[in-house]
């Protein structure tokens, strides 16, 4: 009861809001849309009583009196499109203009990052918060995030309403709507729940669950046995070996028959020796020490040295190396000034 209270009284703010609005910019009709006051004042039906809500429904009937025309619309919980496109509309005809073109009559809207007058249609709107910006400078300001390995966000000062992947497809190139797409994905997985398709032609991006389930449907044993079926070029591959799957031997037999490495995991193993780069033997991910101290946490969450590997307990270490080198320390703090 109280949570429906307040979602009442909510609602009796947003109307006053409303109201506020229109005599700022002298609006002569209006459209709400309503969940649950439909049955107060506001449609003449029934009066909620002396409370905060009944106080705030008297300020609005007194208030609606103002407009020539009063359209309540009542929407469902369920289906709440209707309401955003209702929304969007309002805000598109109070920042275009009408002008002439070689096609006959059109829209103009100004473009808040660049300041160019642009054809309507040429208009980004950010579903959420309806920010609207020309589909130049919204790809420009997608492919940086990209660039940077992060998620876009409404270039809007101070909103942090999230580009969905769906609509970049206006402005964006196909090839970097699926960029897009796979770094949403990323950032939704742990670290130690990421699998990576063993083909270098795929490398696709799956979850341990999500491509155990997948194996699943076409092998029974698939857990006992270690093999999984990629979920985009549905091949089988080792998720111990990660490498194609060996169907008739065991990772122990693999591994003695093919004692080196692939031509790509041999160069990478050359590079990383020669930079002293270290691999989590947790993740298997490849770390390089930039500066500071020599005790390092990986962004699975396990814990070693990065001079031996040697793993970190409960903050403390299992080897008998230095924690630090006073070059490391130094150079780290100048890179930070």
């Amino acid at each position: 009861m109280g949570h429906d209270m307040g979602l009442l009284m909510r609602q009796g703010h947003c109307y006053l809001e409303t109201y506020n609005i229109r005599n700022a910019f002298t609006l002569s009709c209006a459209t709400f849309c309503a969940l649950r006051l439909r049955q107060y004042k506001i449609t003449g039906r029934q009066q909620p009583g002396q409370s905060k809500l009944g106080t705030k429904v008297n300020e609005v009937s007194i208030l609606q009196k103002r407009f020539t025309n009063f359209q309540p619309s009542f929407a469902a919980r369920n289906d709440m499109s209707f309401v955003f496109k209702l929304a969007r509309d309002a805000i598109v005809s109070q920042i275009t203009w009408p002008v002439e073109t070689s096609n006959g009559k059109g829209l103009k809207e100004t473009c808040m990052i660049c300041f160019e007058d642009t054809d309507a249609t040429q208009m980004f709107t950010v579903d959420g918060c309806f920010h609207r910006y020309c589909f130049s400078c919204m790809k420009q300001h997608v492919e940086v995030k990209l660039l940077n390995a992060m998620v876009a966000s409404c270039p809007h000062e101070g909103c942090n309403t999230e580009v969905t992947i769906d609509s970049c497809g206006k402005f964006l190139d196909p090839k970097l709507v699926e960029i897009m797409s796979n770094r949403k994905k990323e950032a939704s997985i742990a670290v130690s729940e990421k699998v990576y398709c063993a083909f270098p032609r795929c490398s696709a991006l799956m979850s341990k669950s999500e491509v155990l389930q997948y194996t699943r449907t076409v092998m029974l044993v698939a857990e006992q046995s270690g093999a999984r079926k990629c979920v985009k070029c549905h091949r089988f591959f080792c998720i111990y070996c990660k490498v194609p799957w060996h169907f008739d031997m065991t990772c122990i037999d693999y591994k003695r028959l093919n004692p080196h490495p692939a031509r790509e995991d041999a160069m990478l193993n050359t590079l990383a020796t020669k930079k002293r780069w270290r691999e989590c033997i947790k993740c298997k991910h490849v770390i390089e020490l930039a500066g500071g101290c020599y005790h390092i946490t990986c962004r699975c969450g396990f814990e070693f040295c990065y001079t031996c590997g040697a793993e970190w307990r409960n903050k403390k270490p299992t080897c008998s190396c230095p924690i630090w080198d006073e070059p490391n320390i130094i150079h780290n703090r100048q890179r930070r000034q």
